[in-house]
């Protein structure tokens, strides 16, 4: 990790952001690149491409570190359970459990999603990223629900295309605290790296794009909280959770963003991927799939309706 901003010295004035943050770290390119695609890269406190040239006196921030450099390996003996809910030649939707982190990275280098995806559908190897192949949008390792795997580089490109076009259905359950000011709005909020801990998210002017819709689905009185649908427009690192926890509502469950309170025991947040829609990369069929409220969250809400009556 670099804790401190870097100046530019004459010596890198002209050269691309990705290239210099590379020499001067010993990082490979690859994995720098990786990290201003995230955002966890600054120049100048803005967000930049990892072409953006360099000027001597500018300031580098860096929020984060590479993940791991190798390539992802299969583990049919881990005894990471893959719960498939469709799959073909082309795709696998798997219903991934809380507490299941998806590919390999910094402190996770095994018993990850991928590695049991790559025992079970060995071919996904050659898709995409070698160091998460077949993956095409995350979930946090504490949230439950649907995610979509491609299995052939033809289905790679058109899911990554579908996402970037904002055209793939993601619908989330998530019960938040207190009541909001209206039953249904959207959160149109850039997102980067906090400058003041680097393992979290924070609104930010400096941040990508991010937009998520909301709707009230229910309030509760005791404690007073409300559970949402809210749908996803952007696929931020930590998106929902930071943009409700911007506008005072923090996801229940949450402590990195301010929902952890005693008043509602949870083991995790309360963040569900409940459905999921996107048009097959071959055939153009629409596809929408919907998985119900794990045990865990059920008992939450169970538990509420109960101290309503």
């Amino acid at each position: 990790m670099i804790d401190r901003p870097i100046t530019v010295p004459a010596a890198l004035d002209g050269d691309r952001v990705d290239r210099a943050l590379s020499f001067l770290t010993g990082w490979p390119r690859a994995a720098v690149q990786a990290l201003i695609d995230d955002g966890a890269v600054l120049v100048d406190g803005r967000i930049v491409a990892k072409s953006h040239r360099l000027r001597e006196g500018s300031t580098l921030e860096v929020s984060a570190e590479p993940g791991l450099e190798s390539d992802a390996r299969p583990e049919p003996d881990a005894g990471v359970d893959i719960d498939v809910r469709f799959a073909d030649d082309e795709v696998v939707v798997v219903a991934k459990p809380a507490g299941l982190v998806v590919h390999p990275g910094a402190g996770n280098a095994s018993g990850t999603l991928v590695n049991g995806l790559l025992a079970r559908f060995p071919g996904i190897e050659v898709v995409g990223d070698p160091t998460r192949p077949g993956i095409v949008h995350r979930l946090d390792r504490d949230t439950s629900g649907l995610l979509a795997v491609a299995r052939s580089a033809a289905a790679y490109e058109s899911l990554v295309g579908q996402l970037a076009a904002r055209t793939v259905e993601r619908v989330y359950a998530v019960l938040v605290w207190g009541r909001l000011s209206s039953r249904r709005g959207l959160i149109d909020a850039p997102i980067a790296r906090s400058g003041a801990r680097r393992t979290r998210m924070a609104v930010r002017d400096a941040g990508k794009p991010a937009r998520t819709e909301y709707q009230v689905v229910e309030e509760f009185e005791l404690p007073r909280c409300s559970l949402l649908e809210c749908r996803l427009e952007t696929g931020r690192t930590h998106q929902i959770r930071v943009h409700l926890a911007a506008i005072g509502h923090p996801v229940v469950g949450d402590g990195t963003y301010g929902g952890s309170r005693d008043q509602i025991p949870s083991t995790r947040s309360f963040l569900h991927a409940g459905t999921l829609g996107f048009d097959h990369p071959v055939t153009g069929e629409r596809l929408r799939f919907e998985e119900p409220l794990p045990p865990d969250l059920r008992v939450v809400l169970d538990h509420l309706a109960e101290r309503q009556r």
